[in-house]
């Protein structure tokens, strides 16, 4: 990110011929929404003046206090590097705030903000994420529509001519490049139809921009390749699902606070702890990490998905894993978010639970090296290693329960989301599948 001012982004604005303005921000769900504005409003947009209609969006405010004002960040200028008919676009990234000039507590943006000031107040001076994000290219029909025919059939590292969906990957990598990101890898992945691209991590909110961006990005791409990106976390049975692994590190004024040369395994205490208060709270924040119906349908045996609240070092079938890097690349990676989370939201909850583990001191249960999906029922049970929620009921009966994970959405998200999440479970229960008229039809 760069520091922009005012008369930077307007002078830069006519330099490049910029005709429209996008000013986004992130709803309860985690959907990018915008309002769009002709270049000559970018004055007004800068002074914070322009307002909009809060109650048509999910999980905000009701109809009679509807006014909300956006406050643009003004470092996440950026035009974006395609053309269209109608000249270059730009976009901000935007927080809402109320009319009274108070931060709006149904914005996930902010609340991660102010998650973060609680952070600062225990002493420590930043918290970096580098998120891994998969998803799946499907074809168009004849309409330009989404259909569910695969762009290929590779598998995990696989190369053109089997990996067909390569020359849209490079495409999107360079696009992603032209705006700033340092992108570290591009591949197919394990499931045919799906890949990942890694970039370089940054401090959380900027992380989180990055992520709304990456996926702005990647569909916009793709549909130029005649494809649908899907970040849908189980499009396909049978196959891998896409996760969003966040890979997490906490400093302090001396450096990475995770590492520590005197341990057997390089880690502090306070890693430790951290990690001791993710494995605490993890059945609650699982209903935000991993926030719809479907996302339960990759959240099982089999497809290197985590099903077991437990961490190990290197051992990639526990919830949380921490890789091998020490010094100042040492993080904790948590292996159970999906690409449908909200990742201000997400990641508001994990610091949380993260740092309540510091506070209280909490001693976590000796790493598991072995594979948990290989381990009995009876060897589970004598290392008291718990099952993650197994559909978005059982994880919101458990967020239901949680009042650090209240404190860490503010109550107005809190409920908004419970809301949300329960209505969206009585849905999916009314409908009759295919699974059940093939089932029972002519029994």
């Amino acid at each position: 990110m760069k520091n922009h001012t005012k008369q930077e982004i307007m002078e830069i604005a006519k330099e490049e011929n910029v005709r429209f303005l996008r000013l986004m921000f992130t709803d309860i769900d985690g959907v990018i929404k915008n309002v769009e504005v002709p270049i000559s409003q970018l004055e007004k947009a800068l002074d914070n003046k322009m307002m909009f209609d809060g109650s048509s969006i999910d999980g905000f405010v009701a109809v009679e206090e509807s006014d909300m004002q956006l406050r643009p960040d003004l470092s996440t200028w950026l035009i974006f590097p395609w053309d269209t008919e109608y000249g270059k676009i730009a976009r901000l990234i935007c927080d809402v705030y109320n009319p009274d000039g108070t931060p709006f507590s149904g914005d996930p943006r902010s609340n991660l903000k102010r998650v973060l000031k609680e952070m600062e107040n225990e002493g420590f001076t930043e918290f970096n994420l580098g998120p891994e994000p998969e998803f799946f290219l499907f074809k168009l029909d004849e309409n330009g529509e989404p259909s569910h025919r695969l762009n290929d059939h590779g598998g995990y590292f696989d190369l053109a001519p089997t990996d067909l969906g390569e020359n849209c990957r490079r495409d999107i990598v360079l696009q992603l490049e032209e705006l700033g990101f340092e992108i570290e890898a591009s591949h197919h992945e394990a499931a045919p139809g799906q890949h990942e691209i890694d970039w370089k991590y940054a401090d959380a909110v900027e992380a989180c921009d990055n992520i709304q961006t990456f996926k702005l990005v990647v569909k916009t791409i793709a549909r130029k390749h005649g494809l649908h990106a899907s970040f849908m976390p189980k499009p396909i049975n049978g196959v891998h699902g896409s996760g969003m692994h966040f890979n997490m590190s906490l400093f302090n004024k001396d450096g990475n606070s995770f590492y520590d040369e005197a341990d057997e395994m390089g880690l502090s205490k306070t890693a430790h702890e951290f990690i001791a208060g993710l494995l605490k709270h993890a059945k609650a924040y699982t209903a935000i990490c991993n926030p719809t119906v479907n996302s339960y349908k990759r959240l099982t045996p089999g497809f290197e998905a985590p099903v077991h609240i437990a961490w190990s070092a290197s051992n990639r079938t526990p919830l949380v894993r921490v890789p091998t890097s020490r010094g100042m690349s040492t993080r904790v990676e948590l292996r159970s978010v999906d690409p449908s989370a909200n990742p201000y939201l997400a990641l508001a909850v994990l610091l949380k639970a993260g740092l309540s583990g510091i506070q209280e001191n909490k001693v976590v249960a000796d790493p598991i090296g072995k594979n948990i999906y290989q381990m009995s029922s009876t060897e589970l049970g004598e290392q008291d290693i718990e099952r993650l929620p197994a559909t978005l009921y059982e994880a919101v009966s458990h967020l239901k329960k949680d009042s650090l994970m209240r404190e860490a959405m503010g109550e107005h998200m809190y409920n908004n989301f419970i809301t949300i999440r329960t209505q969206e479970w009585i849905e999916y229960n009314e409908q009759v599948s295919p699974w059940e008229q093939k089932k029972y039809f002519k029994r």
